[in-house]
């Protein structure tokens, strides 16, 4: 009993430290604001997503209306360009829109839609895969792991709400190339990142928050979204070989991953960590992993990655928006700070970690 109430007001904070979270001084180097909570970014995008899921856990209205405030306010402010990272907001709000039934909403979604599927919309590189295009950079012939969380989530998403087949044939095949051109055979891990024009995975490293981008966000893409049971089964079986792989490079003072996964001289990253003790113990819930297997790893883990939570809430040891880069010394060198996504994958964690209760 005092384990469940002492995980529901570590997530209260963690909960109060998003909705207020501000750029506390650090110089930052992209367009829009990485950091602050208002911005309409990917990292605010996962940031609101793990607001939500706390407000389908706990019912609380002041989420809800947080929630529907941020984005009327963000409406009314106008919505910035459309990429593959400022399509991260829109993800929540399908959920929003189901809620509220807000035709406001509901057109956003449509228009964004429309903009991801036709020829003169987001941009494709080779074999007609998602090009990583971002806020002031079109990234040309480069694709990321991070499409799969911060653009199809919505489109798979999107596709089952509008009852719109093509979005989800477009949003698996995504997928499905995206495994075919990152993922490492030999390691069982993801690289983060390819370029059609090079033929390269650049550095070929293993960071460790690319890779927690599949292993929480296919649990919620075949959760979420109407696919069928092949496909369903090809995407849990890379799941289940990364998470295999994942458990040969824990640290062994912490069971927590580094920012490199298989390189144990760069830092601890903690949404990284966060999201792959969620995507695990998301799996042993739902029976697709072994708990005699996983559960001694998941005690460890989870009652050392709390230690890296503040006493406002804040969740430490995050590493800042990361480019590709082309080695691991690159990955090293990325500072820390709080912020949104950290705090999103924190959240997402300790519901999780409540629901084992």
């Amino acid at each position: 009993m005092n384990q469940i109430r002492n995980l529901n007001q570590t997530l209260d904070k963690v909960v109060n430290c998003m909705m207020t979270l501000r750029n506390d001084g650090m110089q930052e180097k992209y367009p829009i604001s990485l950091i602050n909570i208002e911005s309409w970014e990917w990292p605010q995008g996962v940031g609101i997503f793990g607001l939500y899921k706390c407000y389908e856990f706990s019912e609380n209205k002041e989420i809800l209306d947080f929630l529907t405030k941020w984005f009327d306010n963000c409406i009314k402010m106008g919505v910035p360009e459309k990429n593959i990272n400022t399509t991260a907001p829109m993800l929540t709000l399908t959920y929003i829109y189901e809620i509220t039934k807000n035709k406001v909403y509901k057109d956003l979604i449509e228009e964004w839609v429309d903009w991801i599927m036709s020829e003169d919309g987001l941009i494709r590189t080779g074999n007609d895969c998602f090009q990583h295009m971002i806020t002031g950079d079109p990234n040309p012939d480069e694709i990321l792991i991070d499409t799969l969380f911060m653009t199809l989530l919505f489109l798979g998403r999107a596709g089952t709400l509008l009852n719109r087949k093509d979005c989800i044939d477009e949003a698996n095949y995504q997928i499905l190339s995206h495994i075919k051109y990152l993922f490492d055979k030999d390691a069982d891990l993801f690289y983060h990142g390819y370029n059609f024009k090079r033929k390269s995975n650049y550095g070929e490293v293993h960071w460790g928050r690319g890779n927690a981008w599949y292993t929480v966000g296919i649990i919620e893409y075949i959760e979420h979204t109407k696919i069928d049971e092949a496909l369903k089964r090809y995407f849990l079986s890379i799941y289940k070989s990364q998470c295999e792989a994942l458990l040969k490079h824990v640290d062994k003072d912490t069971g927590l991953w580094h920012t490199v996964i298989d390189d144990e001289s760069s830092y601890i990253e903690i949404s990284a960590s966060a999201g792959f003790l969620c995507g695990i113990m998301s799996g042993v819930r739902n029976g697709i992993l072994n708990k005699e297997q996983y559960g001694p790893h998941i005690e460890k883990a989870l009652n050392n990655i709390l230690k890296y939570i503040d006493e406002n809430g804040g969740v430490l040891n995050v590493s800042y928006g990361t480019p590709i880069g082309e080695n691991a010394d690159f990955y090293k060198e990325i500072p820390c700070c709080l912020m949104t996504y950290g705090q999103a994958l924190m959240i997402m964690l300790l519901q999780e970690a409540l629901l084992h209760e």
